[in-house]
């Protein structure tokens, strides 16, 4: 599959995510300058595993640090695995510490 357009441009911001951080459908929304698209940024994102080169969809949830793209990874847990790998804790598919973990890519991408 080819990438372009809108989902090339959340994809491109996604794989700068730095490992142990995530980000949420909304902020790339908003960084993409289309705050109102957080939808479209979610249907990128599980669309992502089709490419060649890698894109850490699992640093991507929602705005309340949600692991809702969980069932979109092949196995419910393997969202949860990866970002514990990088040091996130999870409790019940939520992020522990969000605003800690937070990435805003408005700001470090300004």
């Amino acid at each position: 599959m080819k990438e372009n357009g809108f989902f090339e441009e959340v994809f491109k911001v996604t794989r700068l995510i730095p490992s142990g951080k995530v980000t949420t459908y909304g902020a790339i929304a908003r960084y993409l300058a289309t705050g109102q698209s957080a939808r479209v940024v979610g249907w990128a994102l599980n669309n992502s595993n089709y490419f060649e080169s890698f894109i850490p969809a699992h640093r991507v949830v929602n705005r309340k640090g949600l692991l809702t793209g969980k069932h979109h990874f092949g196995n419910t847990d393997t969202m949860r695995q990866l970002l514990e790998n990088e040091g996130v804790r999870i409790e019940n598919d939520l992020i522990m510490n969000f605003e800690q973990h937070f990435w805003d890519p408005g700001k470090e991408l300004a």
